[in-house]
């Protein structure tokens, strides 16, 4: 059984975390930045040794200090093992929102989506939504040369570094459509064009802004865009794979919305799970949560 755990993952270390915030090794490069699941927790160790800080007590709200010019080297990249002789490559982008360019959390969802196009056997049409940088696109593309992946996401800076991280996987020959959209207005497009897909991985933030100014907000948008999903795979997908980490949507909630959307009210749901960051004393940081189908 492959282990989907963060410290099976050479580049990527969760080094402590406590008072808000989390301090992670991605490279040989140690980051420390806001993270509202370590409220409460407390921290392993007094005094962090960090290469780059964001300043603010929350995402969004403060800037990198030292500048990132100074930290990382240009083209810096992470690894990410999806198990064989499979992996894909992660340029790290230190945004102004304190964001680093990928979401380690998603590393288990990365190596199932990989082996669930593999073990198709078949070409596979891939629809990834809210796509960001482009870890489950990689992970499907470098699953099989049959995979045909379509990445949406509404901001063109994502979509452009998503392309670079391709690059530097050697997947630019890949089947990957690139697509700077709203994923709502794209799937009401698709529908109304019949197209159809094998595979839906989806990842919706609470509240967003499509690249017109289309606003997202999950709790009304959500279940329409599940139903848009059911229609896209014709209610039966080879995969699905859904996360969130919008408070108050729990693993039952995340499973509700994906069966009646995409199966319908009567089917048995998917089952939901937590998603987690292991540290490297052992300790687990609460992450969002995950539901895949199949299991």
């Amino acid at each position: 059984m492959v282990n989907d755990q963060t410290t099976d993952w050479p580049d990527y270390q969760l080094l402590d975390f406590g008072g808000g915030r989390k301090l992670e090794r991605f490279g040989s490069v140690a980051v420390d930045r806001p993270c509202p699941a370590a409220e409460n927790e407390q921290p392993a160790t007094r005094k962090w040794q960090a290469d780059a800080r964001f300043t603010g007590a929350r995402v969004g709200d403060g800037k990198w200090k030292p500048p990132t010019t100074k930290v990382l080297s240009a083209g810096a990249t992470v690894g990410v093992p999806l198990g064989g002789d499979r992996s894909f490559r992660f340029h790290l982008e230190f945004s102004p929102a304190g964001q680093v360019g990928l979401f380690p959390e998603q590393f288990a969802n990365w190596r199932w989506i990989a082996r669930q196009a593999a073990r198709a056997g078949r070409p596979l049409r891939v629809l990834n939504l809210f796509a960001y940088t482009g870890g489950s696109t990689l992970a499907a593309a470098a699953a099989s040369a049959d995979v045909e992946v379509t990445h949406v996401d509404a901001s063109k800076p994502s979509v452009a570094l998503a392309r670079q991280n391709s690059a530097a996987s050697g997947l630019a020959e890949a089947k990957v459509r690139w697509i700077v959209e709203d994923a709502l207005k794209y799937c009401r497009r698709e529908v109304k064009r019949g197209s159809r897909y094998d595979a839906v991985v989806l990842d919706p933030p609470s509240y967003g802004h499509g690249p017109k100014g289309e606003e997202w907000r999950l709790a009304r948008d959500l279940p329409v865009l599940m139903e848009l999903i059911g229609e896209l795979t014709a209610r039966q997908p080879v995969f699905l794979l859904a996360t969130c980490h919008t408070p108050g949507v729990g693993p039952a909630e995340l499973s509700a919305y994906l069966s009646d959307g995409v199966f319908g009210s009567c089917s048995a749901p998917p089952t939901g799970s937590r998603l987690w960051l292991h540290a490297s004393d052992g300790r687990k940081l609460e992450s969002g949560v995950s539901v895949r189908w199949p299991r």
